[in-house]
């Protein structure tokens, strides 16, 4: 006999027999002459309600289970009599794989989101982080199919680098030596001995192996874990996360723009479409204007605006922000929040940032004080993709590594796909997680990937 998942038996148009599921107990209630047992199988969000009858030879041992039980089920799927599902299974054999304890910690109650980060080996059971890890799946789906569609070759980009995207140093460093050896005696580390023999880091991004592949692939994308060591405890960070970096040759920022805003459409209506009953849950308990919400983005043209016209807006909001905003500072949540909820009402690509405040790699507008870099902007978080068009003129890169006292020997190759046939190219980046946060309504980092690494927290 062939399992079915859950999912499949809830759809079903007609009765069928000999069907067989495998779950976990969610809930039991005994009748006169039944148990009424509700399983879940993970492959959506509702139960199946299962029918044990009191003739069944192992009766006295499934009137004892218990929530968290592992069963296999076989029988018949029947129209239920009962009010709240359409179907329901009248068991022929109630297989119990194994009886959790009265100690088992997810119990039918509501637990509270700060419980259930101490047990996140566990929570993927209850119905919200069961629903979150779904839509989580189909994201990423979503993602895979918007590029391969659209021609772009999927790159795997190194997660152990010697180089600094970003600049920002907030490094987690790999290496084999000792703690005795790390450090010579004049306390200058010697990664000669290590093995790489030069210093080694988890990447903070893909971007600069794209950036490669792009320049002889023509469009490409990376989706992966990146890593950053910021020692943040706040709801929007956390040290492992995902990113998705698309990176395309012949393109300037407009077509940057263009990409971005196709595709935070294409995901959101992803999910809309594939992923409504795991969305209405989130839209009942955690954010009752979500689908609103996404509808509004989903369907909106996206603003667009120059950084300079944004903080000229933002001074005249006569607003009172926890951070003071003038050219050369960069813009914070509440300022991002505040264009996209109150100002604009819809999301929008801020460009055209000040060089002062971006990276090396960012190409340098005529002005010499800007850069071609955009971020967009939508309610409730803020940023969710940050990208530019990439600095392709040779002598342009190498004085904004100077400025910036970058060793130009550690980023040779990089430098060598200016000199060999360089082209004007731009990318960007969609941190997943942020994605994941603003398609469910859910407000804290931690509770949208499945084992979240912050400070002293490595559980798991």
């Amino acid at each position: 006999m062939k399992r079915t998942k859950i999912v499949q038996l809830l759809q079903s148009e007609i009765p069928a027999t000999n069907v067989l599921i495998k779950g976990w107990v969610r809930t039991r209630r005994d009748s006169k002459d039944f148990s009424f047992i509700e399983v879940n199988d993970g492959s959506c969000l509702k139960n199946i309600q299962i029918l044990a009858d009191s003739s069944l030879r192992n009766y006295p041992d499934i009137s004892r289970l218990s929530t968290g039980s592992a069963v296999i089920i076989s029988g018949n799927l029947v129209e239920s009599m009962g009010v709240g599902q359409k179907w329901e299974i009248l068991a022929d054999r109630v297989e119990i794989v194994s009886l959790a304890p009265e100690s088992y910690p997810m119990q039918k109650k509501r637990h509270t989101d700060e419980f259930l980060r101490t047990i996140a080996h566990l929570r993927p059971r209850t119905n919200k982080y069961g629903a979150v890890f779904r839509i989580r799946s189909e994201l990423s789906y979503a993602i895979h199919k918007f590029f391969r569609d659209r021609g772009f070759k999927y790159i795997h980009s190194p997660i152990i680098t010697g180089s600094d995207c970003e600049g920002a140093g907030e490094l987690f460093r790999v290496t084999t030596l000792a703690p005795e050896n790390f450090l010579k005696k004049d306390g200058i580390t010697d990664y000669g001995q290590d093995f790489f023999g030069s210093e080694a880091n988890l990447t903070v991004s893909g971007q600069l192996s794209a950036e490669m592949f792009a320049l002889a692939l023509g469009d490409v994308y990376t989706f992966g874990p990146t890593f950053r060591a910021e020692n943040s405890h706040t709801s929007r960070h956390v040290a492992e996360f995902w990113m998705v970096e698309p990176e395309m040759a012949f393109c300037n920022l407009e077509g940057n723009m263009n990409l971005a805003e196709e595709m935070i459409k294409y995901l959101i209506n992803f999910i809309l479409e594939e992923s409504k009953d795991d969305l209405e849950l989130f839209a009942k308990f955690v954010d009752k204007n979500l689908i609103k919400t996404l509808d509004n983005v989903a369907s909106s043209d996206f603003k667009r605006l120059s950084y300079t016209s944004a903080v000229e807006i933002l001074k005249k909001s006569r607003k009172k922000f926890e951070y003071d905003i003038d050219f050369g500072k960069d813009l914070q949540t509440e300022h991002e929040r505040y264009l996209t909820e109150h100002h604009f009402k819809k999301p929008l690509i801020i460009f055209d940032y000040p060089k002062t405040i971006k990276p090396f790699y960012m190409r340098v507008n005529d002005d010499n004080k800007t850069v071609s870099a955009m971020d967009v902007l939508v309610p409730k978080i803020g940023e969710i993709i940050g990208g530019s068009q990439r600095e392709e003129r040779l002598g342009v890169l190498e004085k904004r590594m100077e400025e910036m006292g970058m060793s130009k020997d550690t980023y040779w190759w990089y430098l060598d796909s200016r000199r060999f046939g360089s082209v004007e190219h731009s990318g960007f980046g969609l941190g997943f997680e942020r994605l994941l946060m603003f398609i469910t309504g859910i407000s804290n980092i931690r509770d949208v990937i499945p084992f979240p690494r912050t400070p002293n927290s490595i559980e798991f």
